[in-house]
């Protein structure tokens, strides 16, 4: 029998708070995180805003040394474990076999900091005064690797690089191992950290960003008409995962249950959607949950604030759905936090934990004339209170990778 899949912990690291109160507090006001970007010159930008955590000091959660030897994705991934660790009550070697305690923590892009400044070393000093920790720092799996080290998890380890997906991908297949006994407990989720000249500049010259710079409070309004593209953020959200024995054995407190998950490829463009592979995958999730579509309560959409993508979405929800894609409640909540790519997953997934605790819905702020075509419920602009029982998150990422992970409220 497959083993019952419990969250009993959660972290964060956003531009919206570094606890959990701060984060729910934030979305609840509606408040935006993003702001003009502070740490380097964005005058020959296009895009000069960004989600961007400005008061994050690493050695609250990380020895100075050891700090310094990882990337700030790492030390976001380090410090949103340890709090979701704490959050838990688990502790590993104690009420927690340390084999048994798994880490999947992925990141869509890695250590681009880190690479950014080795390189310019290497130009203007030669080869020689390259690090010798630029290459463990860069790696996409160090957030997997030093969480581990950290924390003392000895169980499996795994990093997914699924670009936007990533930290769904890290829960779901979480999810799966406890499912299967291949742990007791998982730490899962995502982490990134790419605002960067060479980030922003890439990104920049695809046009994918918003150019709303004069009000960047406003920049991200998915599903709006006047969309114009993402806004980059940063940042960490993981959660700890226990069967549900497990977790019971140890008189852990349960935010909610995860019963479904799903995974599907486009095989269609780089970075263009297509609505055919999000429909499979949302599929495959409520299927994978025993679930009928009109079970789901509400949905955290991807919801980029991208011309594209947001339509997209809306028309595979509505292929999966049916007429029930018109009563279900959506939201996005990169509205708020900004769009944290390998991080969105994992953050997301939190923010759904929160709304069922809660039984709120987080709104879609910067909603103020809605998209004829995307033309389902989408919270505008005010949190709803409502009865939660089944809610999913979404995430899609280029390359075609497509994540859904469903959670449900408790029940013994």
């Amino acid at each position: 029998m497959k083993q019952r899949v419990v969250i009993t912990g959660m972290g964060v690291i956003t531009s919206l708070g570094q606890d959990l109160n701060t984060l729910w507090d934030n979305l609840m006001a509606g408040k935006s995180g993003v702001s003009e970007i502070e740490a380097f010159d964005t005058s020959e930008y296009t895009t000069k805003i960004a989600a961007s955590i400005k008061d994050f000091n690493p050695e609250d959660y990380i020895e100075r040394k050891d700090a310094r030897k990882m990337d700030r994705f790492v030390q976001f991934a380090v410090a949103a474990s340890k709090l979701a660790l704490k959050d838990s009550g688990l502790v590993i070697g104690e009420n927690a076999d340390a084999e048994r305690v798994g880490v999947s923590v992925g990141s869509g892009i890695g250590g681009l900091g880190t690479w950014e400044d080795q390189h310019n070393v290497l130009i203007e000093k030669g080869p020689k005064r390259v690090s010798p920790f630029f290459i463990p720092m860069m790696i996409a799996n160090m957030g997997s690797g030093q969480v581990s080290i950290s924390l003392g998890a000895k169980g499996p380890n795994t990093s997914p690089v699924t670009a936007c997906a990533t930290g769904s991908h890290a829960i779901g297949d979480s999810f799966r191992m406890i499912q299967r006994g291949d742990a007791d407990a998982m730490i899962c989720g995502g982490a990134e950290a790419t605002i960067r000249p060479i980030g922003m500049a890439g990104f920049c010259s695809m046009r994918a960003m918003s150019t709303r710079n004069d009000e960047p409070e406003k920049a991200s309004r998915p599903f709006d008409t006047d969309r114009d593209g993402f806004v980059m953020g940063e940042g960490s959200g993981v959660l700890i995962l226990e069967s549900l024995e497990h977790a019971l054995k140890r008189g852990a407190r349960i935010y909610g249950e995860v019963i479904g998950y799903g995974l599907s490829g486009d095989a269609h463009h780089m970075t263009e959607p297509d609505p055919d592979g999000a429909a499979r995958c949302i599929k495959m999730a409520i299927r994978d949950a025993g679930l009928n579509p009109e079970d789901i309560d509400y949905i955290n959409a991807h919801g980029t604030s991208t011309p594209v993508g947001d339509k997209s979405e809306t028309e595979a929800v509505k292929k999966t759905l049916g007429e029930h894609a018109y009563k279900v409640a959506i939201s996005s909540t990169k509205s708020m936090t900004g769009h944290l790519l390998g991080a969105a997953g994992g953050v997301e997934a939190v923010i759904c934990g929160l709304a069922l605790q809660h039984q709120i819905i987080p709104p879609t702020i910067n909603l103020d004339n809605q998209d004829p075509a995307c033309d389902l419920d989408y919270v505008p602009n005010e949190p709803r209170k409502a009865k939660l029982n089944v809610v999913m998150s979404n995430s899609f990422g280029f390359g075609g990778h497509n994540a859904t992970v469903i959670l449900k409220k408790y029940e013994a």
